[in-house]
């Protein structure tokens, strides 16, 4: 894959809008790419409309690169876990579609083990079983570039300002030792 090196790997994540996800991983110490994108549909390079539709079968992901020297991927799981609620089927908050849904597309034997253990451990914290896909990774298809650092481009945008800043500071008092410094 290009731009990757020995030591990056890369992990595939859905949870809601890829805005929200995009936005918290481009905090995160270790990730050095974050890209959102489509995985997991039966349509070949869909446009966002076509997800937005429903009828692709994509979810709305995130293809993050990051350094296992400098975050684990079972740190990016549970910041993943935390910061979306994986109880919810093809839904988050007034996102509702299954291009909405909470899936985890993995890109290793270990990735899939690692995922089945932490979504496990976590089932404890939730209230309601957790609904997330665990999967190999499918064809992924990079968003449109307007859909790309959406966040830091569009913070005042009133879907950033209500839905994604709030995950960011969430994701940034409860994994401070996480963060970018």
């Amino acid at each position: 894959m290009a731009n990757q090196t020995a030591q990056t790997e890369v992990a595939i994540l859905g949870g809601g809008c890829f805005w929200c996800l995009e936005a918290v991983y481009q905090q995160a110490r270790g990730v050095s790419k974050v890209e959102s994108g489509y995985m997991g549909g039966h349509v070949p390079d869909p446009s966002y409309e076509q997800v937005a539709g429903g009828d692709t079968g994509h979810v709305e992901v995130v293809r993050l690169e990051f350094d296992p020297a400098r975050i684990a991927y079972r740190d990016l799981l549970e910041i993943f876990f935390t910061i979306h609620d994986p109880t919810t089927p093809n839904r988050q908050g007034n996102d509702v579609g299954a291009q909405y849904r909470s899936a985890i597309f993995t890109t290793t034997q270990a990735q899939f083990e690692v995922a089945r253990q932490v979504a496990a451990e976590m089932a404890a914290v939730w209230d309601a079983p957790i609904v997330t896909e665990i999967k190999p990774a499918a064809p992924w298809y990079k968003a449109e570039s307007y859909h790309q650092d959406y966040f830091s481009q569009h913070p005042l945008q009133g879907y950033c300002a209500f839905v994604v800043a709030p995950k960011v500071m969430k994701f940034r008092e409860m994994f401070e030792n996480l963060t970018k410094k």
